[in-house]
């Protein structure tokens, strides 16, 4: 027997498999390789990916360099009670030489840290573990039937980065219906605090004289809030969308967002209010004359009464219906630009760009425009918006806009000083350090 020569094969990771684990890491997600591999196959395909740290070495794991052990075996990993298991600092990055058992067992582990664990497998043997784990990811290509039908989703083309992009549009799609939800629910508070504050607005007959009319406030939830609504809904994902930690399983109304909403209904309803004083109270004579709700000339005077004055009645129901289109205007207006914060829960208004999103910025300039007819065409404004031409209460309502937006960025400035970054800190938590090559 004469030696010609030995040959290894080397089956490489994906050239985008490394920039794919550190975008995991950097999104606060935890990537942990089960293998069936020699400890020694498995442990350098890990470092070479970024899993493990580069100066990881088994020389340096024994001398207690790190603060977990960082690679098992099935065979110490299954050895471990659960209650060891859960005291362990953090769970090993690379098990080798596993067993469905040992896939499960990781889950379980996983799970009374309460994570939420997506598992990708191929074969047969991953079948229980695709099955206990909340997403199961099965290879569309390679994988067996049997992992395909316990697994929710069949990757097509059994890429690790295109599970990244999934993850980061699903992070587009859920904030975008947070600024939907936040736009559209923080301008009805603000409808709302106006509502129902005006109702103490009374006039000589006892009948509580309305802000808005019903025809207003369709107009503003069908036309003013919703296509920039929807401007927000198909908004691109932010450059740092993936340097957001996982989410809780709360859903969509976290107390950031419920707190939000609350306080701009508050301020939007109570600026909208203060236009609809100032105009009726300081700059009018405070009469809220009779039937001012449904006519700009109030009640009409009975023959021979000589405690009627229709002239008054008339100059009472004309400021009103000039309050009325006053707040209707403020609340449209402050809406409108109000879309634009609404992009971002913390970061001011100037440093986003005008124009990026079209459809926002189309249905922002739309509303603008739309609105302006419902005061000046006549009939229109007096008999189906009940309000009427407004003049210098344009400059109460570019007040009321510029005052909205700095309690907006006051409120923002608070949150960005005293709230918890929402972006990960560098080098919070074991998993990010080691994600970053680094060793303590």
């Amino acid at each position: 027997m004469i030696f010609l020569g030995l040959v290894g094969i080397y089956d490489p990771p994906r050239p985008e498999s490394k920039a794919a684990i550190q975008r995991c890491f950097g999104a606060g997600i935890e990537v942990h390789m089960l293998t069936g591999d020699h400890p020694t196959t498995a442990s350098a395909i890990a470092k070479e990916i970024g899993i493990l740290p580069l100066l990881w070495s088994p020389e340096l794991e024994n001398e207690g360099k790190f603060n977990s052990q960082l690679v098992m075996t099935a065979a110490q990993f299954d050895a471990l009670s659960d209650a060891e298991v859960d005291n362990l600092s953090e769970l090993p990055k690379v098990i080798a030489r596993c067993i469905p058992d040992t896939k499960v067992k990781m889950i379980d582990a996983l799970h009374r840290r309460n994570k939420y664990v997506a598992m990708t497998g191929d074969g047969v043997n991953d079948s229980p573990s695709l099955k206990k784990a909340d997403v199961g990811i099965a290879m569309g290509l390679g994988g067996s039937d049997v992992a395909k039908q316990a697994s929710d989703i069949v990757l097509s083309d059994d890429n690790f980065a295109t599970i990244v992009n999934a993850i980061a549009e699903g992070r587009r799609i859920f904030s975008n219906i947070q600024k939907f939800i936040l736009h559209l629910l923080s301008g009805n508070s603000g409808e709302i605090v106006t509502l129902i504050i005006g109702l103490s607005f009374i006039d000589s007959d006892g009948i509580s004289v309305n802000p808005m009319s019903p025809l207003q406030i369709l107009f503003l939830n069908m036309i003013t809030s919703s296509p920039p609504a929807m401007g927000l809904g198909v908004e691109r994902a932010s450059s740092d969308i993936m340097r957001y930690p996982p989410r809780s399983k709360g859903g969509l109304f976290t107390w950031e967002v419920i707190i939000d909403m609350i306080y701009y209904g508050i301020v939007l309803g109570g600026l909208s209010l203060a236009n609809f004083v100032i105009v009726v109270y300081a700059i009018g004579n405070g009469n809220l004359g009779q039937n001012c709700n449904s006519s700009p000339f109030g009640q009409e005077c009975a023959p021979n009464d000589p405690t009627c004055d229709p002239i008054a009645l008339e100059i009472a129901c004309h400021q009103i219906y000039r309050a009325r289109g006053t707040t209707f205007a403020t609340i449209t207006y402050i809406l409108l630009i109000h879309a634009y914060n609404c992009r971002s829960l913390r970061d001011p208004i100037w440093t986003m760009k005008l124009y990026d999103n079209k459809i926002l910025f189309w249905s922002v300039f739309g509303g603008l425009l739309t609105a302006i007819p419902t005061f000046y065409i006549p009939e229109l404004n007096s008999k189906v918006f009940k309000q009427l031409g407004i003049g210098y209460e344009w400059g109460l309502i570019v007040g009321a806009v510029i005052i909205f937006e700095i309690f907006v960025e006051v409120y923002k400035f608070m949150k960005r000083r005293y709230l918890k970054p929402l972006e990960i800190v560098e080098g919070e938590g074991l998993k990010r350090q080691y994600s970053l090559n680094e060793y303590p």
